[in-house]
C-alpha cells in the first residue's frame, strides 16, 4: 500500500471505514469472555417498581481532536436558545475539555461525579453522569457495589425509579424556577465526554482504535461515525461558590447567634427549602447536602475617637444541592422513611412566613399552573430511554398529594414540622383525564385523592 494518503479515493476510503468498523466490532466479539470478566464486578442492576464569565468556544479544526470526536452530537443536545448564558457555559466545558482540561472526579459520595472547569481551570459546574449514578452500571466507586453484595435486603430505594438521579437532580431545578424559590443551583441535562469518567475497556480500545486509523490515513477517519470516546447524558448544575455544608454553619449559629435581621433572613431562605424538598420529596435531605453562604458583617474604624461602623451588612443565602434522590413513585412504605433532617431543626417550628405564603400559595392553588408543572416534568423526563409513561404518572400523583398538603398548611399557617406530620396523600388523575392538557374546572371531576396507610418499618431514618 502506497504511503500516499491522497490517492485513496472516496468510494474506497468509505469501504476502508466499514472495514475498519467491522474489523473493531468482530475484536469486541472476540474478546466478549474477557470483558464479561471485566465488567462482572461493576454493579449492573435492574429494578421494578415496588456563576462566570462567558468565553467563546471554536468550532474548527475539530480533526485535531479526534479523541472528542462527538462534539457535533453534543452540539446538538447542548443548545438551549432560551437560555444562552447556560449554553455558554456548556460550551466553555467543552471547549476545556478539547483543550485537555478534563473534569476532576469528585471523591465524595458514592456516584460518579465531576468538577467541570473553563479554559481558566475555574470549576464552573458539577457533572453527574446517568451510567455512574449510585447504582448505575458504570459507577466508579465500590460503596454501592458492596451495598448489594453485603446487604441486598436493603439494596436501593424502593420507592424511586432507578438510575433516575439525573432527571431528579433537573426536575428540581425547574421546580424551583417555575416557583422562583432561587435555592437550587441552575440545572439542565447535558451530554459530554471527557478521558476522566468510567468507560468500559471496549469504548477505550474502540476510540484509541479508531483514532490510530484517522492519524494514519484521514480521508478513512472522516467517514467515522464517531472517533472519541461516546458522550455521556448526565445532569450539569452549576458551581456556586463561598457556600460550605449546612452542618458547618449550623453549628456555628449554635455559639453564635445570628443577629435579627440576619436571622429572619435565613428563615425565609430555609422555608424555600423546605417548599422544594417537600414538593419533590426529597428522600436524601440531611445537613451534609445543603449548603450555606454566610457572609458576616464588615467593620471599619472610620477614624480616631469613632465608632465602628458597618461597611457591608450581614448576608446569609440557602442553596439546595444533591437532588438526584427526589420525585418517588410512592411514598416510602418499606424499611425506612427518610425523613427531613431540616425537621429538627429549631426554624422548623416556626409558622411559614406571609412573604412564603404569598409567593407560592396562588401558584399551587391554581389546578392550571400544578398541571403546567406536571407536562414541564413530563417534557424532561421522557427523554430518558427507559422512560415509562404509567410510572411517571405516579411520581406525579405523589407530587399533586405534596402540594395538596403544603396549600393546605399553608392556608392553616402551619409550620415546617407540623407540615411533614401530615398523612402523606395521593393525587391521581382520573382514567378519563390522564394525559389531558386541557384546563381544568373541577377538582372533583378531574382527580381522586386517597391516603397511604401502609408506613415504614423505621419511621425515625
Amino acid at each position: 500500500m502506497t504511503s500516499d494518503t491522497d490517492e485513496i479515493n472516496p468510494v474506497a476510503a468509505t469501504t476502508a471505514a466499514a472495514v475498519v468498523d467491522e474489523r473493531i466490532r468482530s475484536l469486541s466479539t472476540a474478546s466478549e469472555a474477557s470483558e464479561d470478566s471485566a465488567t462482572a464486578l461493576l454493579p449492573d442492576v435492574t429494578f421494578g417498581p415496588g456563576n462566570h464569565t462567558g468565553m467563546g468556544s471554536p468550532r474548527s479544526n475539530r480533526e485535531s481532536q479526534p479523541l472528542l470526536g462527538a462534539r457535533h452530537e453534543q452540539d446538538d443536545f447542548n443548545h438551549w436558545p432560551d437560555d444562552p448564558h447556560f449554553t455558554d457555559l456548556v460550551r466553555q466545558a467543552e471547549t476545556s475539555i478539547e483543550s485537555g482540561i478534563y473534569p476532576e472526579r469528585i471523591y465524595q459520595g458514592s456516584s460518579g461525579s465531576y468538577f467541570v472547569k473553563n479554559s481558566n481551570v475555574k470549576v464552573i459546574a458539577v457533572y453527574k453522569p446517568k451510567d455512574e449514578e449510585p447504582y448505575g452500571r458504570l459507577n466508579p466507586k465500590w460503596t454501592k457495589w458492596l451495598h448489594k453484595v453485603c446487604c441486598p435486603c436493603c439494596f436501593g430505594r424502593s420507592c424511586l425509579v432507578p438510575n433516575q438521579g439525573y432527571l431528579s437532580e433537573a426536575g428540581a431545578s425547574l421546580v424551583d424556577q417555575k416557583l422562583q424559590l432561587n435555592v437550587v443551583p441552575k440545572t439542565r441535562v447535558v451530554k459530554l465526554a471527557s478521558e476522566t469518567f468510567n468507560y468500559t475497556r471496549i469504548d477505550r480500545e474502540k476510540s484509541r482504535a479508531k483514532k490510530l486509523v484517522s492519524e494514519r490515513f484521514p480521508k478513512v477517519g472522516r467517514h467515522f461515525h464517531r472517533i472519541g470516546l461516546p458522550p455521556k447524558v448526565g445532569s450539569f448544575q452549576l458551581f456556586v461558590e463561598g457556600f460550605k455544608d449546612a452542618d458547618y454553619w449550623l453549628r456555628r449559629f449554635e455559639t453564635e447567634p445570628l443577629g435579627e435581621t440576619t436571622s429572619r433572613q435565613f428563615q425565609l431562605q430555609f422555608e424555600r427549602l423546605v417548599i422544594l424538598d417537600y414538593i419533590i420529596r426529597n428522600t436524601d435531605r440531611g445537613n451534609d447536602n445543603w449548603l450555606i453562604k454566610y457572609d458576616k458583617p464588615e467593620l471599619a474604624d472610620e477614624g480616631e475617637g469613632e465608632d465602628w461602623s458597618v461597611v457591608k451588612p450581614p448576608e446569609v443565602r440557602v442553596a439546595a444541592i444533591d437532588n438526584g434522590l427526589a420525585f418517588p413513585f410512592k411514598h416510602p412504605d418499606s424499611w425506612r422513611a427518610y425523613p427531613y433532617h431540616w425537621a429538627w431543626l429549631p426554624w422548623a417550628k416556626i409558622a411559614f412566613s406571609n412573604e412564603i405564603r404569598d409567593l407560592v400559595l396562588p401558584l399551587l392553588s391554581d389546578m392550571n399552573f400544578v398541571q403546567e408543572l406536571c407536562d414541564d416534568m413530563y417534557n424532561l423526563f421522557q427523554t430518558d430511554k427507559g422512560f415509562d409513561r404509567h410510572i411517571f404518572e405516579r411520581q406525579m400523583s405523589v407530587m399533586r398529594g405534596q402540594i395538596l398538603n403544603l396549600t393546605q398548611a399553608l392556608r392553616d399557617g402551619k409550620s415546617p414540622v407540623q407540615l411533614v406530620q401530615m398523612p402523606a396523600v395521593i393525587v391521581e388523575r382520573s382514567k378519563g383525564r390522564v394525559g389531558t392538557t386541557a384546563r381544568f374546572r373541577s377538582f372533583s371531576d378531574t382527580f381522586t385523592q386517597s391516603f397511604q396507610e401502609k408506613s415504614p418499618f423505621f419511621s425515625w431514618c
